[in-house]
């Protein structure tokens, strides 16, 4: 009967989270004592290149972009990185994401938080293979952490926040079947 038990335990814990291009997430996280579940997580590549895997976090699970951007609460945007990629480049890659999903004056308003967290992403220099890097919304700010432990000064506006997350989940996300896992599809 313990062996049952056992084996029922163990097969309930394998189940949990998710496993993407061999990353393991959590089927659950918390940010500001917040409890948080694993929306959906995916792979972003570039060319034939993995890039890295993503899992978003939400307090409730939702399926459809307007819903996760109305949202109320924190969230968590979870990249594990796969390869080195410089800070300029990882830097670019987020205000392209940005400007393809945003007119030219809501970009523009949007440019010095975008300054902001570029220079946090030059003072690290590097996103290097195995990093964990984070942009949580904590209710109040936006909070990038590498590997568990904050990185440059918190982002105000949530409008930010949202706009970060238009570039997996926008009209035209960074890649259309990531956006789909993100959702959960």
């Amino acid at each position: 009967m313990r062996i049952l038990f056992f084996i029922l335990a163990l097969a309930s814990f394998a189940a949990s989270g998710a496993e993407v291009a061999g990353v393991k997430l959590d089927d659950k996280t918390q940010v500001e004592s917040r409890d948080l579940v694993l929306n959906g997580a995916g792979l972003r590549k570039r060319v034939v290149f993995n890039v890295y895997v993503i899992g978003l976090y939400l307090p409730e699970k939702k399926t459809d972009t307007a819903a996760v951007l109305q949202l109320a609460g924190p969230k968590r945007a979870a990249i594990h990185m796969l390869r080195d990629v410089g800070a300029e480049q990882f830097t670019d890659a987020l205000v392209e994401g940005l400007r393809e999903n945003h007119s030219e004056a809501d970009y523009k308003a949007l440019e010095p938080r975008v300054k902001e967290l570029a220079g946090t992403f030059a003072e690290i220099k590097e996103a290097k293979k195995g990093m964990t890097i984070t942009l949580d919304w904590t209710g109040a700010a936006t909070q990038l952490t590498v590997n568990g432990k904050p990185a440059g000064k918190p982002i105000a506006g949530e409008d930010f926040y949202r706009a970060l997350l238009r570039i997996w989940l926008g009209d035209k996300p960074v890649q259309n079947d990531l956006k789909k896992s993100l959702l959960g599809a």
